[in-house]
């Protein structure tokens, strides 16, 4: 039987293979390549970022913080490219938690049997 690892780089590969990745690769591509589109797209990420590292440390996040995290949100999604962009991300994103949901089904049914048992 092949080991685990294979299929883990074998679903790596098609993933890379994927319509879903290749359009979320072209829709990044074209961000990159315009000037403004980048810098807009950089400004969204360390935005996301900030938010991100001060919820892990366990930091409020201030109702300023929040305003601003969505004005930059509606700047962005006004982008052409950039909107394009996260639709991308999305679709790939369903993909990978569909995957998610398919390779985690044996614990899912390990502790859900757990459970039956114990009722």
């Amino acid at each position: 039987m092949a080991n685990m690892y294979d299929y883990a780089y074998d679903l790596e590969k098609a993933i890379r293979e994927s319509d879903e990745f290749k359009g979320l690769k072209q829709a990044y591509e074209a961000v990159m390549a315009d000037e403004q589109a980048k810098q807009m797209f950089d400004n969204f990420r360390n935005v996301q970022i900030e938010l991100q590292q001060k919820q892990m440390q366990g930091l409020e996040i201030t109702e300023e913080e929040v305003e601003k995290a969505r004005q930059v949100v509606e700047t962005v999604q006004q982008h052409e490219q950039i909107s394009n962009l996260m639709q991308q991300e999305q679709l790939l994103n369903q993909v990978i938690n569909d995957i998610s949901r398919i390779i985690t089904k044996p614990l899912e049914e390990l502790y859900g049997a757990e459970e039956d048992l114990q009722q």
